[in-house]
């Protein structure tokens, strides 16, 4: 068990790396969906987007 873990060290670490990375990033995602905040911040107003009015709800409450 330990030749193994000697063995594979570099790789266990660059995938502790990469996780912790990705769990950082869907966090900080999360984080601006409960703000209300979108994550596009291109300025476009996502007028051709497919997807804009799950980015942008309508808030009229017509």
């Amino acid at each position: 068990m330990f030749d193994w873990l000697s063995a594979n060290i570099g790789t266990i670490a660059v995938c502790a790396v990469l996780a912790l990375i990705v769990t950082g990033i869907i966090i900080y995602l999360i984080r601006i969906k409960k703000q209300g905040k979108n994550s596009c911040n291109c300025g476009c107003g996502c007028s051709g987007c497919a997807m804009k009015d799950t980015c942008h709800p309508n808030t009229d409450n017509k």
